[in-house]
């Protein structure tokens, strides 16, 4: 079944399609769409695992960025069923 992705780049919706198979999550996906390389956010994101209590943290921190590097809204579009 083929997923799809809305989000919010710089106050632009769009949406794109979406595969577990190519992406490991959403924002990466979006940051792919977009051309944005996640190299060293995803260094720092690993390097959040190390700490206690990492879960929150690693989430806030993937927020934050995002926000950051102007996504908003950043979800599953669900699809209707006929």
């Amino acid at each position: 079944m083929a997923r799809k992705v809305s989000y919010k780049f710089k106050g632009q919706y769009k949406e794109i399609q979406f595969s577990f198979d190519r992406y490991r999550d959403k924002h990466e996906a979006v940051a792919a769409a977009e051309g944005i390389d996640l190299t060293r956010f995803l260094q720092m994101e690993e390097q959040l695992k190390n700490f206690p209590k990492q879960g929150a943290a690693t989430k806030n921190y993937r927020e934050v960025e995002f926000k950051r590097m102007g996504f908003e809204a950043i979800q599953f579009v669900r699809e209707e069923s006929d």
